[in-house]
Protein backbone atom coordinates (compact mmCIF):
# COMPACT_ATOMS: atom_id res chain seq x y z
CA UNK A 1 0.00 0.00 0.00
CA UNK A 2 1.73 3.03 -1.25
CA UNK A 3 1.53 5.54 1.58
CA UNK A 4 0.50 9.55 1.43
CA UNK A 5 2.98 12.22 2.29
CA UNK A 6 1.42 12.84 5.49
CA UNK A 7 1.76 8.73 6.41
CA UNK A 8 5.73 9.44 5.54
CA UNK A 9 5.73 12.68 7.83
CA UNK A 10 4.35 10.34 10.73
CA UNK A 11 7.23 7.37 9.89
CA UNK A 12 9.93 10.48 10.06
CA UNK A 13 8.90 12.01 13.25
CA UNK A 14 8.86 8.23 14.78
CA UNK A 15 12.52 7.44 13.12
CA UNK A 16 13.48 11.25 14.36
CA UNK A 17 11.98 10.59 17.90
CA UNK A 18 12.94 6.89 18.23
CA UNK A 19 16.57 7.87 17.71
CA UNK A 20 16.61 10.34 20.70
CA UNK A 21 14.34 8.07 23.12
CA UNK A 22 13.96 4.23 23.29
CA UNK A 23 9.95 5.13 23.15
CA UNK A 24 7.92 6.80 21.37
CA UNK A 25 4.55 7.22 22.10
CA UNK A 26 1.61 9.57 19.94
CA UNK A 27 1.70 12.34 22.54
CA UNK A 28 5.63 12.41 21.45
CA UNK A 29 4.47 12.56 17.87
CA UNK A 30 1.68 14.92 18.54
CA UNK A 31 3.91 17.33 20.31
CA UNK A 32 6.81 17.03 18.14
CA UNK A 33 4.56 17.76 15.18
CA UNK A 34 2.05 20.19 16.75
CA UNK A 35 -0.83 17.40 15.68
CA UNK A 36 -4.02 16.89 17.93
CA UNK A 37 -3.43 13.95 19.87
CA UNK A 38 -6.75 13.01 17.77
CA UNK A 39 -5.75 13.68 14.40
CA UNK A 40 -2.04 11.82 15.54
CA UNK A 41 -4.25 8.74 16.73
CA UNK A 42 -5.93 8.30 13.68
CA UNK A 43 -3.09 8.45 11.70
CA UNK A 44 -1.26 5.74 13.70
CA UNK A 45 -4.35 3.41 13.51
CA UNK A 46 -3.94 3.64 10.14
CA UNK A 47 0.15 2.56 9.81
CA UNK A 48 -0.48 0.00 12.50
CA UNK A 49 -3.23 -1.65 9.95
CA UNK A 50 -0.90 -0.68 6.66
CA UNK A 51 1.87 -2.62 8.46
CA UNK A 52 4.26 -0.19 9.04
CA UNK A 53 4.15 0.32 12.69
CA UNK A 54 3.48 -1.68 15.79
CA UNK A 55 2.13 -0.86 19.11
CA UNK A 56 2.81 -2.61 21.91
CA UNK A 57 0.50 -3.07 25.68
CA UNK A 58 1.89 0.13 27.06
CA UNK A 59 1.52 2.06 23.20
CA UNK A 60 5.04 2.41 22.71
CA UNK A 61 4.91 2.40 18.71
CA UNK A 62 7.88 1.49 16.94
CA UNK A 63 8.57 0.29 13.44
CA UNK A 64 8.13 -2.23 11.05
CA UNK A 65 10.93 -3.15 8.66
CA UNK A 66 8.62 -1.66 6.13
CA UNK A 67 8.12 1.21 8.23
CA UNK A 68 11.96 1.82 8.94
CA UNK A 69 12.83 1.70 5.40
CA UNK A 70 10.29 4.59 4.56
CA UNK A 71 11.01 6.23 7.78
CA UNK A 72 15.00 6.20 6.54
CA UNK A 73 13.84 6.88 3.31
CA UNK A 74 12.05 10.17 3.42
CA UNK A 75 15.15 11.11 6.47
CA UNK A 76 17.67 10.60 4.08
CA UNK A 77 15.58 12.92 0.88
CA UNK A 78 15.02 15.37 3.86
CA UNK A 79 18.49 15.62 5.12
CA UNK A 80 20.41 15.32 1.88
CA UNK A 81 18.03 17.61 -0.17
CA UNK A 82 17.98 20.22 3.17
CA UNK A 83 22.22 20.42 3.09
CA UNK A 84 22.06 20.99 -0.67
CA UNK A 85 20.04 23.92 -0.72
CA UNK A 86 22.01 25.31 2.23
CA UNK A 87 25.14 25.09 0.41
CA UNK A 88 22.91 26.91 -2.51
CA UNK A 89 23.22 29.98 -0.21
CA UNK A 90 19.20 29.21 0.98
CA UNK A 91 18.58 30.03 4.62
CA UNK A 92 18.20 27.04 7.22
CA UNK A 93 14.73 27.79 7.81
CA UNK A 94 13.58 27.56 4.08
CA UNK A 95 15.55 25.05 2.74
CA UNK A 96 14.29 22.85 5.69
CA UNK A 97 10.74 23.77 4.38
CA UNK A 98 11.79 23.28 0.72
CA UNK A 99 13.35 19.67 0.96
CA UNK A 100 10.07 18.80 2.61
CA UNK A 101 8.03 19.48 -0.14
CA UNK A 102 10.30 17.77 -2.66
CA UNK A 103 11.05 15.03 -0.45
CA UNK A 104 7.87 13.26 -1.00
CA UNK A 105 7.61 14.01 -4.56
CA UNK A 106 10.66 13.27 -6.12
CA UNK A 107 11.25 9.90 -8.18
CA UNK A 108 14.00 7.71 -6.60
CA UNK A 109 16.07 8.01 -9.83
CA UNK A 110 16.41 11.92 -9.56
CA UNK A 111 17.00 11.86 -6.24
CA UNK A 112 19.42 8.94 -6.97
CA UNK A 113 21.56 11.69 -9.39
CA UNK A 114 21.01 14.20 -7.07
CA UNK A 115 22.61 12.39 -4.56
CA UNK A 116 25.30 11.05 -6.24
CA UNK A 117 26.20 14.71 -7.77
CA UNK A 118 26.48 16.03 -3.93
CA UNK A 119 28.59 12.91 -3.30
CA UNK A 120 30.95 13.65 -6.23
CA UNK A 121 31.16 17.39 -6.23
CA UNK A 122 30.57 17.92 -2.42
CA UNK A 123 32.08 14.86 -0.57
CA UNK A 124 29.38 14.40 1.40
CA UNK A 125 25.66 13.10 2.08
Amino acid sequence: MPLQESGQMYLETIYILSQKSSTVRAVDISEYMGYSKPSVSRAVGLLKSGGYITVDEDGHLSLTDAGREMAKKTYERHTLLTQLFIRLGVDEETAAEDACKIEHDISDKTFEAIKNHVIRYAGTT
